[in-house]
């Protein structure tokens, strides 16, 4: 018997079995969107703030979180982050103590997260892609805090997103111009230099250090137009 007779054997009578649990398993995702997306509709505008899970509360990065969602809250916005600890936590602790939702999208994981209590709206996801959608489906903004892998990746599919036009252009913004510059450098003298990426769309992303600062920079990118989407960017949303 070959070997690809062998892996037909092996497969065979289970192949339904495995259909047919992950057909079901489709409902549960469609499950999933729908309620995320009625419980998080009546939170926007909103701003989307990302960064790593282990910073302890008496990092620079942790309070100058805080500082900034407190203000993005005070200023109208509701905050989302990923609702578990470090930035995360500080992100939900500053919107938390202001005027404006402080809402947290949790994520289930093998190593359970441990949801931050400073959440008014809190709402849990089994898929990483259910939840990521999300993030982007309610955020007229991205704060990017200093973080590791899931930091990046939420980062660049955002700026993915925009660049491919799928997502409607928000505003994209780095914090704490020494983390991220060897990155930027990179993208600068690697990808556009060998032409990976058009020199334009490094303007995708902005870096700002101040948290006034950035809060008036998500009011300057709409100062000619409201924080909900056009009609033709609600469009694009649909089909995200």
């Amino acid at each position: 018997m070959t070997a690809k007779d062998k892996l037909s054997h092996s497969l065979q009578g289970t192949a339904p079995r495995f259909n047919a649990r992950e057909s079901w398993r489709i409902f549960g995702i469609m499950a999933e969107f729908v309620e995320a997306t009625e419980r998080l509709n009546a939170i926007r505008p909103a701003v989307s703030i990302f960064g790593s899970a282990r910073i302890p509360p008496d990092h620079m990065y942790y309070m100058l979180t805080e500082q900034i969602a407190r203000q993005l809250s005070d200023a109208g916005f509701s905050v989302i982050s990923g609702g578990g600890p470090g930035i995360m936590e500080a992100a939900n602790k500053g919107a938390f103590f202001g005027k404006s939702p402080s809402v947290g999208l949790n994520i289930q994981l093998p190593m359970e997260q441990q949801a931050n209590p400073y959440q008014d709206i809190s709402q849990t996801f089994q898929h990483f892609f259910a939840r990521k959608f999300m993030f982007v489906k309610f955020a007229a903004a991205y704060v990017v805090m200093p973080g590791g892998f899931g930091t990046l990746d939420e980062l660049l599919e955002a700026m993915t997103l925009i660049q491919t036009g799928k997502s409607r252009r928000i505003p994209v913004i780095l914090v704490h111009g020494p983390f991220w510059q060897g990155l930027l450098d990179w993208f600068r003298d690697r990808l556009v230099a060998e032409r990976m990426i058009h020199p334009d769309d490094l303007d995708l992303v902005q870096v700002i250090d101040k948290p006034e600062d950035v809060v008036e920079a998500i009011f300057k990118h709409y100062e000619t137009r409201g924080f909900l989407p056009l009609p033709e960017e609600h469009e694009l949303m649909l089909n995200l």
